[in-house]
């Protein structure tokens, strides 16, 4: 079993920054690809950033120039810097990785952009 938990979400006007973290923890032998999904209100989760194991990374395009995702592999964590924060970049912030076939997912994290 491998488990996640994010931090960093919070309250952040426009225009401003936040950075998320998500740590895993449990049996792990080696993360393969990490990543960010968000799901605002009323909406579907959608993808926001993922990272290969090797650093190959991809953003959905609203968030390309804005969001960068970076991992520490020696910590089993990942982490996604946003700048230029929008309100439409209002979600829960959800954590992913991938052990050997199967996916794992933390239980999200707010983030909240005031106009």
């Amino acid at each position: 079993q491998v488990q996640l938990v994010e931090s960093g979400g919070g309250l952040v006007q426009a225009g401003g920054s936040l950075r998320l973290s998500c740590a895993a923890s449990g049996t792990i032998l080696s993360i393969n690809t990490m990543g960010w999904y968000r799901q605002a209100p009323g909406k579907q989760r959608e993808l926001v950033a993922t990272i290969t194991r090797g650093g190959s990374t991809n953003y959905v395009d609203s968030v390309k120039g804005r969001f960068t995702i970076s991992r520490d592999n020696a910590k089993n964590s990942v982490y996604l810097q946003m700048t230029s924060l929008k309100p439409e970049d209002t979600a829960v912030y959800y954590c992913t990785c991938t052990v050997g076939s199967l996916a794992y997912w933390g239980k999200g994290i707010l983030v909240t952009v005031s106009s």
